[in-house]
């Protein structure tokens, strides 16, 4: 499930920006697998995070309330991706990746939930952890090679 279009990253750049950080062939038109890349790899960074708490990509059907949420994060992210393309990155363009980056990771971490009206789906990958108890180890690999 998409979290943003290639739309509202125009409309959050502006049409001049958009296209003079995607306009590769200078055609004078952004080019669609600039903006295409850009904004799948700050949806996936943003699943990336996700991923380590709730299973992700979020249902937007089901928690229709963290859409915009999610969009703003993966255009802070998208947003960054481009300018990267074209330096120097503003100030502004990094402070909003940085906590981005910062908030998501938060969240990975579960210091931070996402602000949901109901339970948004845990992920199923991170499952049990195996430990192991008794007693250290005796013997080491290396005393018993020569065994």
């Amino acid at each position: 499930m998409a979290y943003i279009t290639n739309t509202d990253i125009d409309l959050r750049l502006g049409h001049a920006s958009y296209v003079q950080l995607a306009d590769d062939d200078g055609d004078g038109a952004a080019d669609a697998a600039v903006v295409d890349e850009a904004r799948l790899a700050a949806e996936g960074e943003v699943n990336g995070y996700l991923a380590l708490r709730y299973a992700a990509p979020i249902d937007l059907d089901a928690h229709p309330e963290l859409a915009d949420l999610l969009k703003s994060m993966a255009l802070d992210l998208a947003e960054y991706r481009l300018r990267l393309r074209r330096p120097p990155v503003s100030e502004d363009a990094t402070r909003r990746r940085d906590q981005t980056t910062d908030w998501l990771r938060r969240i990975a971490e579960g210091t931070v939930a996402l602000p949901s009206l109901s339970a948004v789906a845990t992920t199923a990958t991170r499952g049990t952890v195996a430990q192991s108890v008794g007693a250290e180890r005796v013997l080491s690999r290396d005393e018993l090679k020569d065994h």
